[in-house]
């Protein structure tokens, strides 16, 4: 049976400077008592695809100018159509980038389009983390017409070496005109630097204010580990009409377009229980091309032995236990992580050391206190999003049973 999906928006974190990442090993004292297999998490597999689109249509007409405003980069904060185009091409950069949706983690989606004469003669998105950024791929679609142009990038480009190149020097080299950013990088290492490199070559560069929430909206679970250190956290679970939770989901929830099949696609891991790892079928997601996220399976209560059954050992790299005491898994290769803490707060920050900006944690103990458990997330200011799945069951539970 289908159910009605409820999705409420809570609190934004607190604004603080993140706290200096330590390296995977370091996690050793830092919390993580022991670990079978200390080592970062690698990348799920997933279906190539193309960071270039066409043909390309021609943008809507756009919105009437408004003043511009400073901002704290030094780069003129405009309301988008301050200069013809702005906020259409700063959406079109964001189509642009949700191509990528759960693919580019720990980076963020990007998109950009360059812009000559009115027209769109190149544009590319980030397609995935160790690829090319979004301003690389336009520049090459663009070719030789990106001189004197005006490009459009959703996030500010970046000014270090990683991976990649830093996008600046290939924004300064394409001898582009001026550059327009949807919003400034939280990221500590490029912090207004993108911006200020771009004007020192003569460049001349504007962050569109009116776009600015939807550039944020989109990289949304990037920005909040950037600014807390911890993992952006959605709770999931399904409620009966009589508000008892059931270890089911919806008839087509997990299936392609269901609302399940794509959290997973969205998130980077999904927390569940110990008491969840009886299920026989692997929650996954069936959307094309999608990346299937880490298993963090919860594992406490001195329970020497965990059989994961839904796991294959050749599947074993794609789970990790996280544990208050050391245990035995099944199949073998999974790696456990055995914490002196087993609070959210402190796990939220052990996967973002780990790399993994977003998790969906699935609450599917049947009969549990949903409501206790959702204050405790508000008050601690733990989970972000709630996403709730009523079914049209009633559910009898063993409290009620003992009272009737």
């Amino acid at each position: 049976m289908a159910g009605l999906v409820i999705f409420l928006f809570l609190l934004p974190p607190r604004r603080h400077p993140r706290p200096p990442v330590p390296s995977p090993e370091a996690a050793t004292s830092n919390g993580v008592l022991s670990s079978s297999a200390p080592r970062p998490w690698p990348p799920r597999p997933s279906r190539s695809r193309a960071a270039t689109t066409s043909p390309r249509a021609p943008p809507p007409p756009p919105p009437p100018p408004f003043a511009a405003r400073a901002s704290r980069s030094g780069a003129p904060r405009l309301a988008c159509a301050d200069m013809d185009d702005d906020g259409v091409y700063i959406r079109w950069c964001v189509e642009l980038a949700r191509k990528a949706a759960g693919h580019t983690s720990p980076n963020p989606m990007v998109g950009c389009v360059v812009v000559r004469g009115g027209r769109v003669v190149g544009e590319g998105f980030h397609p995935e983390a160790g690829q090319p950024h979004a301003e690389v791929f336009a520049l090459r679609d663009a070719r030789d017409l990106a001189e004197n142009a005006t490009a459009y990038v959703s996030l500010e480009p970046c000014n270090h070496y990683g991976r990649t190149p830093p996008c600046t020097e290939a924004l300064i080299n394409a001898k582009l005109k001026d550059v327009v950013v949807g919003m400034t990088d939280p990221n500590p290492i490029v912090a207004s630097k993108g911006i200020e490199r771009l004007q020192s070559a003569g460049i001349d560069v504007r962050v569109c204010m009116e776009e600015e929430a939807l550039c944020r909206n989109l990289n949304e679970a990037y920005i909040h580990c950037m600014l807390t250190g911890k993992a952006f956290a959605t709770l999931r679970t399904t409620l009966s009409v009589n508000g008892v939770v059931v270890n089911q989901i919806g008839t087509g929830a997990d299936q392609p377009g269901g609302y399940y099949s794509q959290l997973l696609k969205e998130y980077d891991g999904v927390i569940i229980s110990g008491i969840s790892v009886n299920m026989t079928t692997l929650p996954t997601s069936h959307e094309a091309g999608a990346k299937q996220p880490l298993y963090i399976i919860i594992a406490q209560g001195g329970n020497s032995q965990l059989n994961i059954q839904f796991l294959r050992e050749e599947c074993a790299s794609e789970a990790v236990v996280l544990t208050d005491s050391p245990v035995t898994v099944k199949p073998p290769g999974v790696e456990v992580l055995v914490l002196d803490r087993m609070s959210l707060e402190f796990i939220l920050e052990i996967l973002a050391q780990r790399g993994l900006c977003s998790v969906l944690v699935d609450f599917r103990e049947a009969g549990g206190d949903f409501a206790y458990l959702l204050k405790n997330f508000q008050e601690e200011k733990l989970v972000q999003k709630v996403v709730v799945e009523l079914l049209p069951i009633w559910t009898v539970t063993k409290a009620s049973k003992g009272r009737s």
